[in-house]
């Protein structure tokens, strides 16, 4: 059974505080919008590593592909 879009969603959003979050996929490729407090003052790869936390171990065993944008608030106003 693959993934759902919606079940991504929950997986990210219960182990990040997000304050806007899109996940679009087919159930083995995934593209999110994350957006989250959490990123001030990181870099690219220590958000992502944030992201991938929040996944655990689903990153290896559900979720084949996973494509994001992240930001935060003040990036995804403008």
């Amino acid at each position: 059974m693959f993934p759902t879009p919606d079940l991504v969603k929950s997986y990210i959003a219960a182990g990040l505080e997000c304050s806007h979050l899109e996940v679009e996929g087919d159930g083995q490729h995934f593209n999110a919008v994350i957006v989250s407090a959490a990123f001030d003052g990181k870099r690219l790869i220590q958000r992502h590593q944030l992201v991938y936390a929040a996944l655990g171990d689903r990153m290896r065993e559900e979720i084949h592909a996973l494509s994001m944008k992240t930001l935060t608030p003040e990036e995804f106003q403008k």
